[in-house]
């Protein structure tokens, strides 16, 4: 039996989940987009800064609080910090390494405590095994687009025609499935398409 995708996205709240994958990133912002409240972007001072206003289309940038960490665990401090104060809608940490299970156990407990949801971008087989769940964020080309894959496809009756597959790969109730997604940003949700269809 598969998974519905409205049953999963929203996340989980006052969780932390993982993402990791070449879209990861995009995964953060729209999940941002659909956070109540500010949200919280930690990242380590050697990663470019995310531009807020490059997140428009997915979130409001004057909702992102950037912060920047020396190194990993003290992006994961923050984040625990942040988690623990109830004072954002969601928390985002960029992370370079493995996420330890005491580390990620502490997370959990921060989320539980201040009500909060995480999302740790990781990278591929870096999670740790408290994560609720762990999602593969990937870009998929555009059937009209080059067969390089480089060009992104035009905007069209002002949809961002961009799909992404979403693949659960780590669930804490057992179930795993994927999902072909677009973002659509007049109406502000995810939209499921038809993979064949596009």
């Amino acid at each position: 039996m598969s998974l519905k995708f409205s049953s999963v996205f929203p996340l989980k709240h006052a969780r932390a989940h993982e993402v990791c994958g070449d879209s990861a990133l995009s995964f953060a912002a729209i999940a941002a987009g659909m956070a109540k409240g500010a949200v919280v972007w930690i990242s380590e001072d050697w990663r470019p800064t995310v531009n807020p206003e490059g997140l428009a289309a997915y979130c409001d940038p004057g909702r992102l609080l950037l912060t920047r960490a020396g190194n990993q665990l003290t992006a994961l401090a923050s984040a625990e910090t942040a988690l623990r104060s109830g004072a954002a809608g969601l928390v985002v940490a960029e992370l370079s390494g493995t996420v330890g299970l005491t580390e990620g156990r502490r997370l959990q407990l921060a989320a539980e405590a201040g009500r909060t949801t995480a999302i740790l971008l990781i990278p591929e087989g870096a999670g740790s095994n408290a994560a609720e769940t762990r999602w593969r964020s990937t870009c998929l080309p555009a059937q009209s687009a080059p067969s390089s894959g480089l060009a992104p496809e035009p905007r069209q009756n002002g949809h961002d025609s961009t799909h992404w597959r979403w693949s659960l790969i780590k669930n804490k109730i057992g179930t795993l499935s994927e999902w072909v997604v677009r973002w659509d940003a007049a109406a502000h949700r995810v939209i499921v398409v038809s993979e064949a269809g596009g």
